[in-house]
């Protein structure tokens, strides 16, 4: 009964402590807001919230090392905690392990789409998440496209060089041999265009994008008229302008809406192959 009754006491006291760490906070006195959901976590150690409380303060204050260790900690504490991935996500990414990162933010991601699929966390989240995926991108994009003109300049070099070993065992250069070696070099040409197109952002499929936002959808739902639209894109035309399907004029319930679970794998298996449409519009 006492282990009991001191127990319940460090819990009330712990909680104190997180609304002065929030008031500190609000205030932007992040270090006063530290030691605060320090001593809440000394007293309860086991509650995650304390934990991505000060990691949010570590991250105004750019100290991504201890953000990182806090967010690790709240997962221990709740695998689900969308804001202990999403931190974690963040500092990751600032030191460079994008790859993991990424994989952070993704499921910061899932998360909150399970939990709120219009809150402002889903936003935010999806932004940064498109962010870190493009800038992956851009790094593996460079260094193909790298590969991609040493190799071509190597090719290049030892057809000039053939070209040249021919032409000193003969007296003559015939029109034929000249003409060869130029198709050689254009045929070249094609194969690294050839290769060198995946990385070349094009015009996203019209079907892949929403008719509201015009672009590429991240949360598709289906409507009853048929029409797939953004989820937080067409909730949010109803609740502004009327409860009707702005493409068939049609009413329409928002309990009416369902997920187009065959749009969303088409989505992710386009953005797989194509990472740059995270950042081009439709």
């Amino acid at each position: 009964m006492v282990t009991g009754a001191v127990s319940a006491m460090a819990a009330k006291q712990a909680e104190r402590l997180k609304e002065d760490g929030n008031n500190c906070f609000k205030k932007e006195r992040f270090g006063a807001a530290i030691d605060a959901y320090t001593e809440a976590i000394t007293l309860s150690p086991k509650v995650p919230v304390y934990w991505t409380n000060r990691a949010l303060c570590h991250m105004k204050r750019k100290d991504w090392t201890r953000v990182e260790e806090d967010c690790r900690q709240a997962i221990q504490l709740d695998h689900d905690s969308v804001k202990a991935h999403y931190m974690l996500g963040l500092a990751l990414l600032q030191k460079e392990e994008y790859a993991d990162g990424v994989k952070a933010l993704q499921r910061a991601l899932d998360f909150g789409r399970g939990a709120n699929p219009t809150g402002y966390m889903v936003e935010e989240i999806w932004e940064e998440l498109s962010k870190a995926k493009y800038m992956e991108w851009e790094l593996l994009s460079a260094r193909r496209s790298w590969e991609l003109n040493s190799l071509k300049e190597t090719c290049v070099a030892a057809l000039n060089q053939q070209r040249a070993l021919d032409m000193s065992r003969t007296e003559e250069s015939s029109e034929e041999d000249y003409s060869s070696h130029t198709e050689q070099l254009k045929a070249l040409d094609r194969v690294f265009e050839k290769a060198a197109e995946e990385d070349k952002p094009t015009e996203v499929p019209d079907y892949l994008c929403c008719n509201i936002t015009l672009e590429i959808f991240r949360d598709p739902v289906i409507s009853p008229s048929g029409v797939t639209y953004e989820r937080a894109a067409i909730l949010e035309h109803i609740n502004k302008v009327g409860k009707f399907d702005p493409i068939t004029r049609e009413k329409l319930d928002p309990s009416k809406l369902v997920p187009n679970l065959a749009i969303k794998e088409a989505v992710a298996a386009y953005l797989e192959k194509h990472v740059w449409a995270y950042k081009t519009g439709c």
